[in-house]
């Protein structure tokens, strides 16, 4: 399980609760709010990506965390396609939208590298 005594000291689900909280505040305006399914599936994936940490973690085993993560990863891929759907149709601004990409991105290139390294302990 690496070196983690709970899933809330893990980086990458640090990072994707506060991504969590950006994709709330981001779908609340105006343009967004009237997208009601639209908002339902990027609030979702992005709820994805912080749970499957947290229940992989939970599991007790390197290859179950590992599956885990995987769907985390997905789920910020996900995330990522929606985020330039949003820009796309003017539901956020260039500026929102590299920002949430890059935390996005950032927090999937550190699930690459923590399943990495969990493939390689096992």
């Amino acid at each position: 399980m690496g070196k983690f005594s709970t899933f809330e000291e893990i980086n990458s689900w640090q990072k994707s609760r506060v991504f969590n909280k950006q994709i709330y505040q981001i779908t609340e305006n105006s343009n967004f709010k009237k997208d009601y399914d639209f908002v339902k599936q990027i609030r979702r994936a992005s709820l994805s990506i912080s749970s499957n940490i947290a229940e992989g973690f939970e599991r007790n085993t390197d290859k179950e965390f590992i599956y885990f993560l995987y769907v985390a990863k997905a789920s910020a891929g996900e995330v990522r396609s929606q985020l330039y759907l949003a820009f796309d149709l003017e539901y956020i601004t260039r500026e929102e939208f590299e920002q949430l990409l890059e935390s996005v991105t950032e927090i999937s290139r550190l699930l690459s590298g923590f399943i990495k390294y969990l493939s390689l302990k096992s």
